[in-house]
This record gives structure tokens, C-alpha cells and sequence, in this order.
């Protein structure tokens, strides 16, 4: 678990796959260089569909993602450059630095990372949390955590947004 204290916690409830995916797309059309999203969830709660989003909302053709879970870090080039990373199949933290991860977080883009529990130590002070929960054969908690005032902002407008 991520042990540092968040400025704030909003929940957001998504109602299908495709509400999911808007929700992405928002968040992408709000993000700047720098910004990183920090994503945990069980396995099938949506991350990945969230970065579909993300992306798409960064300008990036939805036929041009895939799931980088073989080879941990995807870059797509759109209105910014775009890391993807997933870490399901890291075990260690030493196999975090034989991929570079350090790179990507202090990178010019911004970067999304699934699983991101297991490189705890070496996020930032400053990120958005999202932490995808299974409420239901479709529906989705997204409960945002921000540490820093630009991820509280980020959260709250997006709470703000699909919380009507």
C-alpha cells in the first residue's frame, strides 16, 4: 500500500466499461507534462480500460494501445508523450530499476502506471491514486487520491464532473 497521507479522497462510481473509458478520456484532456496517475486495483477492475481512456484523451487512437504487461512500458506520442506502465509481472523492486522506471516518473510525459503498489518507494511526493474497486458485474469505485494540490484539483473537478 501507499503509505504517505493523501490531501484528499473522492470516490467516483462508474456505471460500465464505457463510462470508465470517458472518465479516462476527461482526466487525459486535463493532464500536463510531468503528471503521473498511480493505478491499483484487483485484476479486471478497469485500470487498464482507464488508461485506454487516458490516452485517448491525450489524442491517441484507441487502435493503437495495448496492454504492456510483457513488456512494461508502452510510449505513445499524442498532444504529449504518453508512458504507459504496467508492473504486474514485477516481483521485486530490483527489477523496477533494470527497466528504467525512474526515468519515466521524472520523464517529460505523462505516465500511467498499473499496479502501482509495487513501486511504492519510488513515487514521487506529488501524484493522483486511483484505486479501481469491483462493485458489481460492470460498475466501478474509483476512489482518487491526491498528494499535491494539482492532483487535488484534478480529482475534485473530475469528482465534481461525474458525481451528478
Amino acid at each position: 500500500m501507499i503509505c504517505r497521507e493523501p490531501n484528499v479522497v473522492y470516490e467516483i462510481l462508474s456505471h460500465s466499461p464505457n463510462n470508465t473509458m470517458e472518465i479516462g478520456k476527461r482526466l487525459g484532456g486535463l493532464l500536463h507534462k510531468g503528471d503521473l496517475i498511480a493505478f491499483t486495483g484487483d485484476l479486471g477492475s478497469g485500470k487498464t480500460v482507464m488508461i485506454k481512456g487516458i490516452a485517448m484523451g491525450l489524442g491517441i487512437e484507441e487502435g493503437d494501445l495495448t496492454s504492456p504487461t510483457f513488456t512494461i512500458i508502452n510510449e505513445y506520442e499524442g498532444i504529449v508523450r504518453f508512458y504507459h506502465i504496467d508492473l504486474f509481472r514485477i516481483s521485486k523492486e530490483e527489477e523496477l530499476y533494470s527497466v528504467g522506471i525512474e526515468e519515466y516518473l521524472a520523464g517529460d510525459g505523462i505516465t500511467a502506471i498499473e499496479w502501482a503498489d509495487r513501486a511504492e518507494k519510488l513515487l514521487p511526493r506529488e501524484f493522483l491514486k486511483i484505486n479501481m474497486l469491483i462493485e458489481g458485474e460492470m460498475a466501478r469505485r474509483l476512489v482518487m487520491e491526491a498528494y499535491g494540490e494539482r492532483y487535488k484539483w484534478l480529482a475534485k473537478r473530475l469528482k465534481d464532473e461525474f458525481n451528478k
